[in-house]
């Protein structure tokens, strides 16, 4: 657009010029000393015009030779720029496909050869990264050590100085050395609070080194920064909760603990069970009840029924009527009933436990539930029916395999041994075969070796008589009716 408009500028102005002169036509004298030089106005302006061309020209190709050595160098730079760039796409390509191998070999070679500090940064965590895929943890330190060493002191290599700490970080993270990788990822400087990825490495950093207040703390940020999928952030809310409860269990200090969490961190099933057990230590059994019975109604989970379904004294009647308020709204739930059988079970009401157990396993078999079923049963003086539901219950919790039938030998044929003697439907083994089978063995005993079991030159599997013979037991074992 920029050089239509000059154009048509440039001619609209050359023919206003050739007007200007025709209808005003003159002469141009020009005199120096005693020369005086006289010329149209038209070839005047015309002089002038090629004089500047002229000089223009000129100038610009003493400048194009001039600056030939500058324009070299940029040249050459740009062709190392350009390879450079070849090999770094190469690497991060072959990064990606999973050729771990020809990805470090391309980003090593760029780190060697490369003069841009950024770039051998780069380069040499990407290297990193594929050693670590291929497991060589000491050449992946050794990258990243490189890649430290290339940082500079100035203001403007900070975020170089970030991305080494969190790439490093991440690789020893999945090694498991979290306190090297924590301790790293502070010295860098960086700003954890806002970046989101920082954030979630301390949180993995956390999770391993068991500091679950920091844990608790990162995962509302990211929660709040929504960062961070909701379900995700109350399972790592749940277990860190719960474990932070235990351990100030343990030391006497949870009540503060328990009273920092929000109402609906209260409800997650691991906090509400470390919640009951801590109050339950303290004989707050209606308040370990009442945690247990929030917890039931929001997520019904199998962990927290099996807890509430463990009752002592006159709590079981007061579980056992909020339980069968749940199963009018949840009649065919087979944790529930199972839950039911237990509190009944406690209570020794002995019939409304076994039809809530038989109910339950005619849902869904249980191993557990057929085990307290097999429990009743032996209260009520059953023995029989509680050995079969304990037989049951290992069937169900242990898979064992199953023949489909019993694969046997098949008998030998004696019909044509000399040895063996058949009068009137009776076989008799000769004296000179019982005396030969006894030859044999004596030879087969003295060729075994003393440290090998004699059974193994036998086949083991079972003999069995042909169809068509019976043996009759009056007669001694040397004798068989066919």
């Amino acid at each position: 657009m920029r050089t239509w408009f000059w154009t048509i500028f440039l001619f609209t102005l050359a023919v206003v010029v050739a007007l200007v002169i025709d209808r005003h036509p003159g002469n141009v004298m020009i005199v120096v000393d005693n020369l005086s030089i006289q010329v149209s106005l038209a070839f005047a302006i015309l002089t002038l015009i090629v004089t500047f061309v002229g000089l223009y020209v000129l100038l610009r190709v003493i400048a194009w030779f001039t600056n030939l050595p500058v324009r070299m160098r940029n040249w050459r730079g740009e062709r190392k720029a350009q390879r450079d760039q070849d090999l770094l796409e190469d690497g991060w390509a072959a990064l990606l496909e999973g050729r771990y191998s020809l990805a470090e070999q391309a980003l090593t070679k760029l780190s060697q050869q490369t003069k841009n500090h950024r770039r051998r940064v780069l380069a040499s965590l990407s290297a990193a990264r594929a050693a670590h895929a291929m497991g060589e943890y000491i050449r992946r330190d050794q990258l990243i050590s490189q890649a430290q060493a290339t940082v500079t002191d100035q203001k403007s290599d900070q975020t170089l100085r970030v991305a080494i700490a969190a790439a490093a970080a991440d690789l020893w993270l999945d090694q498991g050395l979290a306190q090297q990788a924590l301790d790293t990822l502070l010295a860098s400087g960086a700003e954890t609070t806002k970046h989101v990825h920082t954030m979630r490495i301390l949180l993995r950093a956390y999770q391993q080194l068991n500091n679950h207040t920091q844990v608790l703390h990162i995962a509302h940020q990211l929660k709040r920064m929504r960062a961070i999928q909701t379900q995700e952030a109350d399972r790592i809310v749940d277990v860190a909760a719960a474990a932070q409860i235990r351990d100030a269990q343990r030391r006497g200090d949870w009540q503060p603990i328990w009273k920092s969490l929000r109402s609906d961190e209260k409800l997650l099933p691991e906090v509400a069970l470390a919640g009951a057990h801590a109050f339950e230590t303290n004989d707050q059994i209606k308040e370990a009840s009442r945690i247990l019975e929030n917890s039931i109604e929001q997520s019904f989970d199998v962990r927290v029924l099996d807890a509430y379904a463990r009752a002592e004294g006159q709590e079981v009647n007061r579980r056992l009527q909020k339980a069968e308020g749940w199963l009018a709204k949840r009649p065919n739930d087979a944790q529930l009933l199972s839950t039911l059988g237990s509190l009944c079970l406690a209570s020794q009401m002995w019939g409304q436990a076994q039809r809530y157990f038989e109910h339950s396993l005619a849902i869904h078999s249980d191993s557990r539930v057929h085990a307290l079923l097999g429990s009743l049963f032996d209260r009520i003086g059953k023995p029989d029916m509680a050995a079969k539901q304990w037989r049951l219950a290992t069937a169900v919790s242990s898979a064992l395999p199953v023949l489909s039938k019993d694969a046997l030998l098949p008998a030998a044929d004696i019909a044509a041994d000399p040895d063996i003697k058949n009068v009137g439907g009776w076989v008799e083994l000769g004296d000179d075969a019982s005396h030969q089978n006894r030859y044999v063995a004596q030879e087969v005993a003295q060729t075994v070796p003393k440290d090998v079991a004699y059974e193994e030159y036998f086949d083991s599997a079972p003999l069995t008589v042909p169809h068509d013979v019976q043996i009759d037991p009056d007669v001694s074992n040397s004798k068989i009716k066919s």
